[in-house]
């Protein structure tokens, strides 16, 4: 199953629901909304900078996680960045697909 990072950053508004929910409530919460689209969250984190939530989840595929990306910026209360992952074997196999490419300006 595909993987996805999660970026999340909350306004204002949505920290004060983290507050009152509390973070394991909130963690509960992504949880649930991703088991309910046939996922597993596999890492939930806290953190500080330019993201408040970093997250990875196993994803049925990329409409799913678009669906879920479209839920969460719906809300008002969040804003994220979902990035699909590649584990070190796709990567592998990507590497060994041959392409033609000719970059811009060169003949």
């Amino acid at each position: 199953m595909p993987k996805y990072l999660l970026e999340v950053s909350y306004s204002p508004e949505g920290l004060q629901g983290v507050m009152k929910d509390t973070a394991s409530g909130r963690k509960a919460a992504v949880q649930k909304m991703v088991k309910a689209a046939g996922g597993k969250l596999e890492a939930f984190y806290f953190s500080f900078g330019d993201n408040d939530v970093v997250a990875i989840a196993e994803l049925p595929d990329n409409t799913v996680a678009a669906s879920l990306s479209l839920a969460l910026g719906a809300s008002g209360l969040v804003h994220g960045r979902t990035t699909p992952l590649l584990s070190v074997e796709e990567m592998d196999k990507a590497i060994k697909i041959k392409t033609k490419y000719q970059a811009p300006g060169t003949k």
